[in-house]
């Protein structure tokens, strides 16, 4: 009896995120290719079991679906259609994810080129940070024509705990996912303005963590980045610039709905005066410093390794 093989997985970009999908996919049995231009990423997807590429025309010759989780939007645009990119590449038929925070604007005009070559193009971008991708455990939000969902097949699911089909035309991932980054940064902003209010009035900040999240006022983000500013530990998981550049996005769109976002506007000039201070490469909770230099306060040094 002939059985077809199975659908192989190439993830191009390596970060915190991407490998973390791609290890999750090896786990589940899924062959799985991965590319980065960075050598120790590479070492670590091959240390897990990957296969490592040497470039990305090399890892679509082996893959019927590719996610590509690179930074922003002109690196996707790169991966896609540059000197060397996947449009090219690719056999008819594949299947890419683009998995980038972008305008939805934007996925709309991929798809139009992709289709020319005879590919598929799913919308779906990718929530839950580091530790849910390394868990498999990350949320798509995805939409496409139910053709790409077919040649897709389970693949979507090899490296997610959820994936939610939003519609079949490209950009409606992309909004949803511009909802979701206009209530973090937000929420980020807000957490960091409180623990600086509660620290300037004389609260013990962990106390003040402890009580918050155990009463209305807590929030997911609150509860998860403001261990960080306990730990005087900013090493970035999800940076200052990420904001300032996703926030952008979110004003973006809205201008051109001509569509007032006045909560937005003042967090994403909270990320800009943050990283204006240098601080644009730490971790998004480090616009707590922003307030810290404002007025004065003494915040958690970082925690020494014990012994």
């Amino acid at each position: 009896m002939n059985t077809k093989p199975p659908l192989t997985l190439g993830v191009i970009g390596l970060g915190s995120m991407g490998l973390g999908a791609a290890c999750s996919a090896v786990r589940q049995g899924v062959p799985t290719w991965g590319f980065d231009p960075r050598p120790e990423a590479l070492a670590a997807f091959r240390g897990a079991g990957g296969n490592g590429a040497a470039s990305v025309a090399e890892l679509a010759a082996h893959c019927d679906v590719v996610l590509v989780l690179v930074v922003n939007a002109a690196q996707t645009e790169d991966v896609l259609f540059g000197p060397d990119g996947l449009a090219q590449h690719l056999k008819a038929g594949s299947v890419v994810i683009a998995a980038a925070t972008v305008n939805p604007a934007l996925p709309p005009l991929w798809e139009q080129r992709l289709e020319a070559q005879g590919l598929w193009l799913i919308d779906g971008p990718v929530s839950g940070g580091a530790k849910k991708a390394a868990d498999g455990q990350m949320t798509v939000m995805a939409s496409g024509k139910p053709e790409a969902f077919a040649a897709a097949g389970a693949l979507l699911n090899s490296f997610a705990g959820r994936v939610y089909q939003l519609g079949d035309r490209v950009g409606v991932g992309s909004t949803v996912k511009m909802v979701n980054q206009h209530l973090a940064g937000v929420h980020i902003a807000a957490a960091c303005e409180a623990m600086a209010l509660g620290i300037k009035a004389g609260a013990d900040p962990h106390q003040l963590y402890e009580v918050i999240t155990n009463a209305a006022g807590n929030s997911w983000m609150f509860e998860n980045r403001v261990p960080h500013i306990l730990a005087g530990d900013y090493t970035p998981l999800s940076s200052v610039n990420i904001f300032v550049k996703d926030l952008g996005i979110v004003l973006d769109a809205a201008q051109q709905l001509k569509f007032p976002l006045p909560l937005a506007a003042a967090a994403h000039q909270l990320y800009l005066s943050t990283a204006a201070m240098g601080l644009g490469d730490e971790d998004d909770s480090a616009l707590v410093k922003y307030f810290a230099t404002l007025a004065g306060l003494t915040l958690p040094a970082a925690q020494k390794p014990q012994p």
